[in-house]
């Protein structure tokens, strides 16, 4: 599975998109853990007080995880599109 990271978290990554292994039946936050296994440098840019920060918008398969899913609980499988986006500023 793949995680897209978007402005500066890609640029922390080194990269734009990261693969991850997860068991099936894997749930958001497992698949988020794996992230952060495999890019540790991203831990700090995405957690405050071990939890997801509030300005980080996580997507998968294209709906917001906690407005239109059941957050970091929301089922995935292999093909689950997820996504990091954070604070985007400009203009």
């Amino acid at each position: 599975m793949e995680w897209k990271l978007f402005a500066h978290l890609r640029d922390i990554a080194g990269d734009e998109t990261v693969g991850v292994d997860v068991e099936a039946g894997a749930t958001v936050e497992q698949a988020l853990a794996a992230l952060v296994e495999a890019r540790p440098e991203l831990h700090d840019e995405l957690f405050e007080d071990g939890e997801l920060a509030d300005h980080i918008r996580l997507l998968v398969d294209g709906e917001d995880a906690f407005a239109a899913r059941e957050g970091l609980e929301t089922a995935v499988r292999g093909d689950t599109e997820l996504a990091l986006f954070p604070p985007v500023s400009g203009g």
